[in-house]
């Protein structure tokens, strides 16, 4: 099965509906990934049919959480999953975040190459960034722990605004251990095509 396939297949079983153009746009960041890969090594997942059901399908599964607004991918790296989501839903405003100046370089030219008008990228660390209001959504997919995620974070969370942490099993651990002031307010089992692991959508929200 080739890529277009196995992604066409995979948002179907999503249940998905992506506007018009969004599954070009896709692999054609995934062509790009791969290429930059070999140089900057942005991913550790290389082969074409992994990098479908870990980078795209993945993030993909979260689509239906991002309701509207201004979105934060902190720690995005090669681009996930703030690029699947700013293709997948046009009407979010997403701004991509990360230290490396290597990464952030791709995710401009990606953001070029790809024509996504929607999309912000930002390089710095994350408690050095100051934009002039919050975001009404961060999330992250594999930046650090959920203790440390929201205390790095919690200057960028607009009022009424709530974190959405991708993760693989479920992390009591973390969970335990995050600050007074944040609570748990959601936990969504996500079941991603061509993945046997699991993964979840954690959403954590300030405790007035």
């Amino acid at each position: 099965m080739s890529a277009q396939q196995q992604l066409s297949a995979g948002i179907a079983a999503l249940g998905l509906a992506l506007p018009d153009g969004a599954e070009a746009k896709l692999i054609a960041y995934l062509a790009l990934l791969d290429k930059w890969n070999r140089v900057y090594n942005l991913t550790a997942v290389r082969d074409a049919e992994r990098m479908v059901s870990h980078h795209l399908l993945d993030s993909l599964a979260a689509v239906p959480y991002f309701q509207a607004g201004s979105i934060l991918d902190v720690g995005s790296g090669g681009g996930l999953p703030g690029i699947p989501l700013a293709i997948a839903r046009p009407e979010l405003q997403v701004t991509l975040l990360d230290s490396i100046a290597k990464k952030t370089a791709f995710l401009l030219q990606a953001k070029a190459e790809l024509g996504l008008a929607n999309l912000n990228v930002v390089t710095s660390r994350v408690e050095d960034f100051r934009p002039q209001t919050g975001f009404d959504v961060i999330t992250s997919r594999a930046f650090s722990d959920l203790k440390e995620f929201v205390t790095l974070t919690r200057h960028l969370l607009k009022p009424g605004g709530k974190w959405l942490a991708m993760k693989g099993l479920y992390p009591h651990e973390e969970i335990a251990g995050l600050p007074a002031g944040v609570k748990v307010s959601a936990d969504h089992a996500l079941r991603v095509p061509g993945l046997e692991a699991s993964r979840h959508l954690i959403v954590l929200e300030p405790v007035e």
